[in-house]
């Protein structure tokens, strides 16, 4: 009898170790769409119902046969426009041609915007390509540029910021004393245009206070992986820049009358493995109001 009852117990560990596993390996695979609704006063009539689709951290992992899954659901999505927040490639597996592709098909579902992550910032000649492939494609490449987006006549402005990586070693005399945190918030605030309606295009979100200094209305970002290993209560274990518990880690921030959207994105890196934390694809709804 005892034998028997040590045997049961073990094939039920044993069942509920497998399921454990397999609900891990699914949730690595498993895209998912996370809406939001951002609502702002400042927001022009026009651009109410305006969509915005987020890929963050797609690090050349691919969902489906030539990324079709992740295709499909930004298609699904039915954005005006999609952004791209870094690590389009990852410098330790590094492959363009998925990004390539990836964008080419973006690009036939509506506009697309990109600004790199930290990972170009650590292959500046490879960034550099990939980022000229891109634009011959037709992807808006924002290198601390900025530009205006135009709907039925009223009109909103997008600002993209490279990677504070690139401060140390493309910008480096730029810095002049200042620190990578002053310069970006001299790149934004020399770019906004107080008068629009602005949406910040930013790879980290632990510049939060540089943004919110800046008076940006509305900031992409990813980076967090959401930090990677999530709990019920707690959220995020850890993310880069941010350390263990990281305050940004996915979803709406406010600071002031900025807001943050935080993306916990679609790829993996060093870290291979999420926890409670399925990839996702990103959909803000602007809404006019207070």
């Amino acid at each position: 009898m005892m034998k028997k009852k040590k045997n049961i117990i073990t094939a039920t560990a044993c069942i509920v170790l497998l399921a454990g596993i397999g609900w891990v390996l699914w949730g690595n695979t498993a895209l998912m769409i996370q809406e939001y609704t951002v609502t702002s006063d400042r927001l022009p009539d026009a651009f109410s119902g305006f969509r915005i689709a987020q890929v963050s951290d797609l690090h050349n992992d691919v969902f489906g046969k030539g990324n079709a899954r992740l295709v499909d659901m930004l298609s699904e999505s039915d954005p005006d426009i999609i952004v791209l927040t870094g690590d389009l490639i990852d410098s330790r597996r590094t492959n363009t041609a998925v990004a390539v592709d990836f964008a080419r098909q973006a690009l036939q579902i509506a506009p697309v915007y990109y600004v790199s992550g930290n990972h170009e910032s650590r292959m500046i000649d490879t960034f550099e390509q990939l980022a000229d492939e891109l634009e011959q494609l037709g992807v808006c490449v924002l290198r601390d540029e900025a530009v205006t987006v135009e709907k039925d006549g009223a009109e909103i402005q997008l600002i993209g910021l490279d990677d504070i990586g690139f401060y140390y070693t493309v910008y480096q005399e730029r810095l002049s004393g200042m620190t990578r945190e002053e310069l970006a918030l001299e790149n934004i605030s020399r770019l906004r245009d107080e008068e629009m309606y602005s949406v910040l295009l930013s790879h980290r979100p632990e510049l939060m206070e540089v943004y919110a200094e800046s008076g940006c209305d509305l900031v992409f970002s990813g980076h967090s992986h959401g930090g990677q290993f999530r709990l019920p209560v707690i959220g995020g274990l850890y993310a880069p820049g941010q350390g263990i518990l990281p305050e940004y880690d996915g979803g709406v921030y406010t600071n002031g009358s900025t807001k943050m959207v935080v993306s916990r994105g679609v790829g993996n890196s060093l870290m291979p493995v999420r926890f409670n934390n399925r990839p996702e694809v990103v959909v803000v709804e602007l809404q006019t109001g207070e």
